[in-house]
């Protein structure tokens, strides 16, 4: 796991955005893009690095497959608050991914089975693309990825899952009061994460502390499904300075993201 630290949201978002298209370079390399996207206000600058890259013709997601880590289950794809109209206005409409392109969870269906199938015919489809290279990931409060919340399987994949009461209450504020914000929903699992080529998890703001240092050190706990990162062969997580804060092994982090010079090396 690599943690780098940027001094403001805007290094965050540049860091992270530029681990995003390394990670495609190196996992992707002559392939279809394939990006798995979080929605939540972490990733947001990421998003907007990641347009300009297009602007500038450094990157371009027009014929990329994108796919979202999670849905509400009861109410419809249409719905304003519904992850794919998020994602539509948040990043297909920022970086130029085509809405015909991205992949949802279903949140509707006629019955919890008819659910549970979409949800397995998710994960089949992620696969079916080749896999995702690099998945965009957001941490809560409570350390949940995605919609796992504490307690889920360390190897989970896509299923229904019951929201937290602290999950709830932080998403009210998108609904018209927490009595609208759906109980339940459909969520990549932990090891269809673990899947990924690349993970890039971006966390600002002091509230996120706990989470990042519990998440990256420490125990590899249900408790905590962001510690499946320390699973992962080629995690990047970027934070800023308030998120970092709770760190301990802070000065090791920033010699490890200096890299390592010509000088150090024997040649043979």
């Amino acid at each position: 796991m690599r943690v780098l630290i940027g001094s403001n949201a805007d290094q965050v978002a540049r860091i992270a955005a530029d681990n995003v298209l390394a990670g495609l370079a190196e996992h992707g390399a002559g392939q279809r893009q394939v990006l798995g996207l979080a929605t939540g206000s972490s990733p947001l600058g990421l998003y907007r690095e990641l347009g300009k890259a297009v602007s500038e013709s450094r990157a371009d997601f027009s014929e990329a497959l994108g796919f979202a880590l999670d849905e509400y289950i009861g109410i419809p794809d249409t719905h304003e608050q519904s992850y794919r109209q998020t994602l539509v206005n948040e990043v297909c409409n920022v970086i130029g991914l085509r809405a015909e392109n991205l992949s949802v969870p279903q949140g509707t269906g006629a019955s919890v089975p008819a659910v549970q199938a979409a949800a397995d015919a998710y994960d089949a489809a992620i696969k079916a693309s080749g896999g995702i290279q690099v998945q965009i990931l957001g941490i809560g409060a409570n350390g949940h990825l995605g919609f796992n919340e504490p307690g889920s399987a360390l190897t989970s994949r896509t299923r229904i899952k019951r929201l937290a009461a602290k999950t709830r209450e932080d998403n009210a504020r998108f609904f018209a009061g927490i009595e609208h914000v759906p109980t339940h929903c459909v969520t990549q699992g932990l090891g269809t994460i673990l899947d990924a080529g690349r993970l890039v998890l971006v966390a600002t703001g002091a509230g996120k502390a706990d989470a990042i240092a519990a998440a990256v050190e420490g125990p590899l706990s249900a408790a905590c499904p962001g510690s499946v990162l320390q699973l992962h062969r080629d995690a990047v997580v970027v934070l800023d300075e308030a998120a970092a804060s709770k760190l301990t092994q802070r000065e090791y982090y920033d010699d490890a993201a200096a890299g390592i010079s010509e000088e150090n090396l024997v040649v043979v």
